[in-house]
This record gives structure tokens, C-alpha cells and sequence, in this order.
């Protein structure tokens, strides 16, 4: 059997893919509470803890935002910033 078919296909990785890192609304929430943050930005993620700084970060839509927020991220999801609006906030993509 010829070599081309004794080995196995093997895909591409795609050099335009962007990795981020996941931040829900529910851990935006706790921020608001614990913190006091009205504005949440990366410096307010590192300072949290949750991410270092290099890392691009979306927010996604799981949970519940109860506090008026102005988030800062590179990433948003459809649902996440619906829910940041409709409390009053602002998602803002940097």
C-alpha cells in the first residue's frame, strides 16, 4: 500500500485564530459587589486576579448583571452585551 494511504490525514492549524480568555457575568457581578468597581477594565481583571494582563479577554453571557458597569474587553458576546446595556452599562471593545 503506498505511503499516502497508510498515513493519516492531518489538519492545519489556522495562524489567524485568536485565543481568549473567558470572563463571565456573573464573576463581572461579583467584581461590582466585592470590589465596588463601576468601571472594569483589564487593570481590574489582573488586579482580581483572574487573568495576567497578555491574555484577550470576552466576556461572555452566563449569569446575571444586576450592577450598572462600564466594561472595557476585546471581545464580546451577543448576549453579554445586551445584558451590560440593559442594566444602563456600556461595553466598550478595546
Amino acid at each position: 500500500m503506498p505511503l499516502q494511504r497508510r498515513v493519516p490525514k492531518a489538519g492545519f492549524k489556522n495562524i489567524n485564530h485568536k485565543e481568549y480568555f473567558a470572563v463571565n457575568l456573573s464573576t463581572l457581578q461579583k467584581l461590582a459587589e466585592e470590589k465596588n468597581f463601576t468601571k472594569i477594565g483589564i487593570a481590574e481583571l489582573v488586579a482580581a486576579g483572574l487573568t495576567n494582563g497578555k491574555e484577550l479577554v470576552k466576556i461572555l453571557g452566563n449569569g446575571e448583571l444586576k450592577a450598572k458597569v462600564e466594561v472595557e474587553a476585546h471581545a464580546f458576546s451577543k448576549t453579554a452585551e445586551e445584558a451590560i446595556k440593559a442594566v444602563g452599562g456600556n461595553a466598550t471593545i478595546i
